[in-house]
């Protein structure tokens, strides 16, 4: 059997994308093939669940589009499906006058994509969360929390009940791309198995370099992962905040800072933080990949932005292993926590894009070939704007398609 499509990569983007895509084509075979048992295992699965508004965003640009479009659609297909979430909104807060100065700027940029935020002076915030102390703070209303995992089975089930086929613990091993199709090579069981396909969307993530080259497509980027380290509030704290709270972020960095989220199942996690990972899928304390480091050392992008982000990335490293250090970055706004507070909890992997001059891909990426299309980056917050994303990604596979009928 040749599929007409087949997606690589169960995570949410993936299963939106698939999801989407049998609905634009009921009558086309399409197989979503994951390596994991279970869907959303790795960046999805790792991240603090935030339905994300879209405040950072330039506007006009896709990701403010997205991320806004984003919000209504993941509470509606939440809705749909039964899968519970909370719009308990966000606090953004200032804690000197230069974060101040930089929350001023934000709100301006809240109202000019569209949303609906409040501006908080030190007593509102106090009002609002007696635990939390700062000079001010921005109310983002429309943030909430949810289980992506959930989200990304549900889409997945949809998926199969429009006739869609799904194997989990299908890990592609080789491709090549003849006139007429593309075969893949897979493990699954122990057992090697063909897979042929008319047409060809990898949604990776963490490998997504990898699978792009096993086609033999050239790209000056790689993927450069980095680890965000969570810990995990007692029980006697699940009421410690109302809301989630962020700090004001630094404009020129691309994480969004040490912040407590109220989780779905009640509880609050403190984090993350930003320190390199030495490998994509390394989720516990301690991890090493000896072919990630490779990989990593022996690409000139790394070492670029490295050099480029060098003191900052001392200081979250010392922090990461000096628990004092990361406590102070929460204590900042909440003065209340100490150091037995803090519990151990899992890490996510950020796949960051990376380009050979040491820039980082803060937009989408894409490679592609006469009967592929891969999503090399899809940028944060891609959970939040999963079914945007995939919409997008459809838009641009029925193009491709459409030029190559003409």
């Amino acid at each position: 059997m040749i599929y007409d499509f087949l997606i690589i990569g169960g995570g949410i983007v993936g299963a939106s994308t698939a999801w989407q895509l049998k609905q634009r084509h009921p009558d086309k075979t399409v197989l979503l093939v994951e390596k994991e048992n279970a869907y959303a295992c790795h960046q999805t699965g790792h991240n603090s669940g935030v339905i994300h508004a879209g405040v950072y965003y330039a506007p006009g640009s896709l990701k403010a589009q997205f991320c806004k479009q984003g919000v209504e659609d993941t509470i509606k297909f939440c809705k749909e499906q039964g899968i519970k979430y909370d719009q308990c909104g966000k606090l953004l807060v200032a804690t000197n006058p230069l974060e101040h100065e930089r929350m001023l700027a934000l709100f301006e940029r809240c109202q000019t994509n569209g949303i609906d935020v409040e501006l908080l002076d030190k007593a509102q915030l106090k009002a609002r969360e007696p635990n939390i102390t700062g000079t001010g703070a921005i109310l983002v209303k429309t943030t909430g929390i949810v289980d992506y995992q959930q989200v990304t089975t549900a889409m997945a089930k949809c998926f199969e009940q429009l006739g869609g086929e799904t194997r989990l613990n299908t890990k592609v091993t080789a491709m090549q791309e003849l006139d007429d199709r593309i075969t893949v090579n897979v493990e699954s069981d122990h057992q090697q198995q063909q897979i042929e396909c008319k047409f060809l969307i990898t949604c990776s993530g963490l490998m997504a370099d990898r699978t792009t080259r096993m086609l033999g497509i050239e790209t000056d980027f790689q993927i450069v992962p980095f680890r965000g380290e969570y810990y995990q509030l007692g029980p006697e704290h699940n009421q410690i905040v109302n809301h989630l709270i962020y700090p004001i972020p630094d404009p020129e960095l691309p994480f969004l800072g040490v912040h407590l989220t109220r989780m779905i199942d009640g509880s609050v996690t403190v984090g993350p933080n930003a320190v390199q990972g030495w490998k994509r899928e390394g989720y516990g304390r301690i991890n090493i990949s000896l072919r990630d480091i490779a990989d990593m050392v022996t690409f000139s992008g790394f070492w670029k932005v490295l050099k480029a982000n060098l003191k900052v990335g001392l200081v979250e490293t010392w922090n990461s292993w000096w628990k004092p250090g990361y406590l102070k970055l929460v204590q900042k706004y909440c003065p209340k926590l100490q150091l037995s507070d803090l519990k151990t909890y899992p890490a996510g992997i950020r796949a960051q894009a990376v380009m050979k001059d040491g820039s980082l891909v803060h937009d989408f990426l894409f490679a592609e070939s006469e009967r592929s299309l891969h999503v090399c980056n899809a940028p944060s917050p891609a959970a939040t704007s999963s079914i945007p994303i995939g919409n997008y990604i459809c838009d641009k596979v029925d193009g491709k398609l459409d030029v190559k009928s003409a």
